[in-house]
């Protein structure tokens, strides 16, 4: 990209402006065009050449004045630089047409393959020059310009059509808007990525959030220039390589002239381009790269050759799906050893620490591992897993991934942080676990706890999933447990992704959970180690207040309570912000029962297999064994009927064969039992 040394706002401009105020509509028109100018080369200099030459403070200043500008004179376009970042979101992406058909590239891990693919060249159009790139493994789109203006930007979809990620492709700052000098017509192809260091910053704030990461960053870069939202796109760091021209008014006749052409109109293209004469400088090309593949800051998978010059891509034609004058030579996959980049600390529902290794994307037995759970520091510690050791994966049973040694290892070893990384509080050490103890004054806690408060064995607030609750809680709406319970309307349908009915929809759900079953609420609470079934026998043996009160001896006195779960229940009920937020609740409206088991069923066995509608099986086990049931889950002698579900296990199946046992299905139980206790959703 050409300097524009006539503008009068680049290297280190005088931005002492003429109030706004005093200027005229055609002078504020000019210092528009040329603060555009001006901030696009800026842009060019910064995120592409890596070679600023104006200061940060200068160009802020140039970006606040057009900004400025624009809006006292009504001069908004939304090609300006000040309109990267879209405000609305979109209901859905739609479909366009690609200019060309994007095709696929033929590929092969195998030599012999590359020197096939040289010698049917050769035998069709004879000698050739190749051009030599590296194949991104990224998100390929197609990029429109018209007049030098951005158009749109298509995703690759099925080749002939893909999905229009305009507003989204614009916030990428390596992207141009207006491109000086242009061809008339312009269809260039890209691959957007996410840089490794980027994809590690991301993942760990999704981790200490109580996300799941990103598996690698090409899915990181797919889903984010997929999302509706453009803010969130504005907010992950992706980036963009240029690599062909797909159609242009301008005529081009060579891949080299592609790239020059590329570079001359300001695009980005990649270091590692060349041109070869013969296909075995293809072969070291590859090695070349591969050896280097880990130190770069983008993901590739491969090298690609493409015939040079275009009068002989057209001899040698494409096939439906692959164009044959091209040819990948992709890299094997990763074995189980990779490097520890970062250790991410996650914080969970109930405070704990838990340090998550995020790792190099690694292939192990076909799935691409990015992170592995580390337990606890002392497990990190034994292990020697460090930020900078190279280590070696595996997935337990085929499943969970798992450091299972370190190779190499860097100086130093992996300490919990003495403050929480989400909010900053005291960290604690209970044994060999370490946990915040900011309780719900911290966003990980709240948010989680949100989530699970609300969940369907909890307070049964439909609507109010991970989403919902990750969106009150940034919004600030929800400081505490019992804020739910004064959300109103008006403050609801500010946020996306709300309307009116949803809004109203979720109110509603909320005022309806104001009465649970004290089991429920008791579990809802979050209390550590109480699950389901002992908040159900806690709600049988304590009232509420009597629970608050109950010291570790009272506590022992029930079932399945032993020394380590009476302790985490007394924490509970010691802890100040805990307790107010009870008596919140209760102001608000809250009024947890303690409801009477009933005999309905007294003495009979039950076992469940399959999926029953409308009920988990957590909630069918615990209603059941509430009016006198026992619910196991092998069928025995003992059994009196095995309810089959959906999808039901067919061990279960064959042993209520063998011991006669009752077979009822789940509709017939569902009139049989729950209408006679007035159970049915």
């Amino acid at each position: 990209m050409n300097e524009p040394t006539d503008n009068p706002y680049v290297r280190e401009p005088d931005t002492q402006f003429r109030a706004a105020d005093e200027l005229t509509e055609a002078k504020a028109k000019e210092q528009v065009s040329q603060l555009r100018e001006a901030i696009e080369y800026h842009d060019y200099r910064y995120y592409v050449e890596n070679d600023p030459i104006v200061s940060d403070s200068a160009y802020d200043r140039l970006f606040d004045r057009l900004d400025a500008l624009e809006r006292l004179f009504g001069l908004r376009d939304e090609h300006s630089p000040t309109q990267r970042i879209g405000s609305e979101t979109l209901d859905e992406l739609e479909t366009h047409e690609h200019v060309t058909e994007m095709l696929s590239l033929d590929s092969s891990e195998e030599e012999t393959e590359v020197y096939d693919f040289s010698e049917r060249v050769r035998d069709e159009v004879g000698g050739v020059t190749y051009s030599l790139e590296p194949k991104f493994d990224g998100f390929s789109v197609e990029l429109v310009y018209a007049d030098g203006t951005f158009n749109r930007a298509v995703t690759r979809g099925d080749g002939e059509n893909g999905e229009d990620v305009s507003t989204n492709v614009k916030t990428i700052r390596t992207v141009p808007l207006q491109i000086p000098d242009a061809p008339e017509f312009l269809a260039v192809r890209a691959e957007v990525y996410m840089p490794h260091s980027g994809f590690q910053d991301l993942n760990q704030e999704r981790v200490q959030e109580g996300k799941d990461p990103f598996a690698n960053p090409r899915n990181a870069a797919a889903g984010t220039v997929r999302q509706l939202d453009p803010r969130i796109v504005a907010d992950r760091p992706l980036d963009i390589y240029f690599y062909d021209v797909m159609d242009s008014s301008q005529a081009i006749e060579t891949q080299a002239g592609v790239f020059e052409l590329l570079s001359d109109l300001g695009f980005r293209i990649n270091e590692y381009n060349r041109m070869a004469d013969d296909i075995e400088t293809f072969v070291s090309y590859r090695e070349e790269l591969l050896d280097e593949r880990d130190e770069l800051e983008y993901e590739i998978d491969g090298v690609v050759a493409k015939v040079n010059a275009f009068e002989k891509r057209d001899a040698l034609g494409e096939t439906a799906r692959h164009p044959r004058w091209a040819f990948a030579y992709k890299f094997p996959p990763n074995t189980g050893e990779t490097t520890v980049k970062r250790i991410a600390v996650q914080v969970g529902r109930t405070g704990r620490l838990t340090p998550v290794a995020l790792l190099d994307p690694v292939d192990v037995s076909g799935v691409t591992i990015s992170r592995a759970t580390l337990h606890n520091e002392a497990q990190a510690q034994d292990l020697g897993v460090a930020e900078g050791a190279t280590v070696e994966i595996e997935r337990a049973g085929d499943v969970i991934p798992q450091v299972v040694s370190v190779t190499e290892a860097p100086d130093g070893t992996f300490e919990m942080p003495e403050q929480c990384p989400v909010c900053g509080s005291d960290v604690t050490k209970e044994g060999p676990n370490h946990f915040c103890t900011g309780g719900m004054s911290c966003d990980a806690q709240l948010t989680q706890s949100l989530e699970h408060f609300a969940s369907r064995e909890a307070m049964n607030i439909e609507g109010l999933g991970e989403e919902i609750a990750d969106i009150l809680v940034e919004a600030g709406v929800i400081e505490s447990i019992a804020d739910l319970y004064q959300l109103e309307k008006d403050e609801l349908t500010t946020l996306e992704p709300f309307a009116e009915q949803s809004a109203e929809n979720l109110l509603r759900e909320i005022e309806a959970s104001k009465n649970p079953d004290l089991a429920s609420f008791l579990y809802a609470l979050g209390i550590r180690h109480v699950g389901t079934e002992r908040a159900r026998l806690l709600a049988e043996y304590f009232s509420l207040d009597e629970l608050e009160t109950a010291d570790a001896t009272e506590l022992k006195t029930v079932g399945d309570i032993g020394p380590e779960v009476a302790t985490s229940i007394r924490s509970f009920f010691a802890n100040d912000s805990n307790r107010e937020m009870i008596h919140q609740l209760q102001q608000m409206g809250v009024t947890p029962e303690r409801r009477e088991r009933g005999d309905e069923f007294d003495g009979m066995a039950l076992v469940f297999t399959g999926s029953i509608e409308d009920y988990s099986r957590t909630e069918l086990t615990e209603l059941m064994e509430s009016h006198g049931a026992s619910v196991t889950s092998s069928v025995s002698g003992e059994t009196d009927y095995l309810v089959v579900g959906d999808d039901p296990g067919s061990t279960k199946l064959e042993q209520a064969d063998e011991s006669g046992v009752e077979t009822i299905a789940a509709g017939d139980f569902k009139e049989r039992f729950l209408s006679e206790i007035g159970a049915l959703s």
